[in-house]
């Protein structure tokens, strides 16, 4: 039996299981069929905490819900934060290692604050081949690849066609990136809406596509942050920074963490 708690971020849901032991090694096919929301758990994605194996406190390995390993997933690291701190006693600052870097994190009730790794490969006003008509893309990996696209209205927005033909675009193969569409709300505000690679679906929130959204938005409104992002699930999250030029540094991403229930399930 698998213990397991399962939590949400903004509505990004995830199994979070401890690992620190090393024992639990789940191959794709066990963690799809525990994120399926008819046979399994239902998940965005599933959460290892394991050991460090450098001077970081813990280790984070995030798979998606197709069983897939990514670098990285801002929703999830907060819910990671947080776990942390209820089963291993971690303090209200950790930090975790990741395939994207080493991400720092500040506890402060309900609410957890990211020191995310810094963006790379910031790319404006992109032309996007499609089959019928030329877009004009944003591009920013903000821990993973991340595509913004501004648009007058998001509910119009056919998400899941839109997004999956510019997440499997040649353009960005082998590996893919995420879709995010966004509306402005607001000199200092943006609504978004987003198609995860791995989920292959619009998701409720995303949480590395705020931040692509809310540092693209400051590149091309020359706002300063930090930035208001609504996501598709009602949530407001914060996405603070320290901007010159086109160049960010000093990245957050600040929003909620929430304990849903715990179980055990036979794999």
């Amino acid at each position: 039996m698998l213990r397991f708690m399962k939590m949400n971020g903004a509505g990004n849901d995830f199994i979070l299981i401890d690992n620190r032991t090393g024992d639990i090694h789940l191959d794709g096919n066990q963690i799809a069929r525990l994120c399926d929301r008819h046979r399994g758990i239902g998940a965005d994605g599933i959460l290892l905490l394991e050991q460090a194996s450098n001077e970081a406190d813990f280790r984070m390995r995030y798979f998606n819900a197709d069983g897939g390993e990514a670098e990285m997933c801002g929703n999830g690291a907060r819910c990671f934060a947080r776990f942390a701190s209820e089963v291993a006693g971690a303090r209200e600052k950790i930090s975790f290692e990741t395939p994207a870097g080493v991400i720092s994190a500040e506890l402060v009730d309900d609410l957890v604050t990211l020191q995310m790794t810094e963006p790379t490969d910031l790319r404006l006003n992109v032309t996007l081949p499609a089959a019928d008509e030329k877009k004009t893309i944003h591009f920013i990996n903000s821990g993973v690849p991340h595509v913004v696209i501004p648009v007058p209205r998001i509910d119009d927005v056919d998400v899941c066609r839109e997004g999956a033909a510019i997440r499997y675009h040649k353009m960005f193969s082998p590996k893919g990136a995420n879709a995010n569409f966004i509306e402005k709300r607001g000199a200092k505000k943006i609504a978004i809406r987003t198609y995860e690679r791995g989920v292959e679906n619009e998701t409720l929130a995303c949480g590395t596509g705020v931040v692509a959204s809310a540092l693209v938005f400051a590149a091309t409104e020359g706002a300063e942050g930090p930035i208001t992002v609504m996501t598709h699930g009602g949530d407001e999250l914060q996405v603070g920074f320290e901007k010159s030029d086109d160049n960010f540094r000093n990245v957050t991403l600040t929003g909620p963490a929430e304990f849903v229930f715990e179980g055990t399930v036979e794999l």
